[in-house]
């Protein structure tokens, strides 16, 4: 096994981890709004995590976009353009929604707008996590919604 198979393996497992991650801070921000809850340490540290996350996920996602010469693909087959063009530009998106989301959570003072700037930013790159893994699956009939 090469280290292209290691890093493919890799980016394709901590996938749950960051949408788990992410599922868990944006629903944990949902009810801190709804419910007028205090912005505590623990919900900084789940936020800070699940920024992490997604940044080791970029930095493994661009190891093999490189290694493997996606960049090179024909823009006319769907599957070279999905993976050239539509799955890296959502992901960046995805990674600045969610580092800016929680940029921007830190300096407003008031609990109640952290959770509502987690909320928005993190359930928006949560979109469109869940539309680049729908795009992927219509680009490539072979791959289903939990394939490794």
């Amino acid at each position: 096994m090469g280290i292209y198979e290691i890093l493919k393996s890799a980016h394709s497992g901590w996938r749950y981890l960051v949408i788990i991650l992410l599922l868990v801070a944006f629903i944990n921000a949902l009810m801190g709004y709804l419910g007028r809850k205090p912005y505590t340490e623990g919900n900084r540290k789940l936020n800070v995590f699940a920024l992490i996350s997604a940044h080791i996920q970029l930095v493994l996602g661009l190891l093999l976009y490189f290694m493997h010469d996606w960049y090179k693909g024909d823009m006319s087959i769907a599957i070279q353009r999905y993976w050239k063009m539509e799955h890296i530009t959502m992901m960046l998106v995805a990674i600045v929604l969610i580092t800016v989301g929680n940029a921007r959570s830190k300096k407003v003072d008031s609990a109640l707008m952290k959770h509502r700037t987690i909320f928005v930013f993190f359930g928006l790159a949560l979109l469109l996590i869940t539309g680049a893994i729908f795009g992927m699956i219509k680009a490539d009939p072979s791959r289903h919604l939990f394939a490794m």
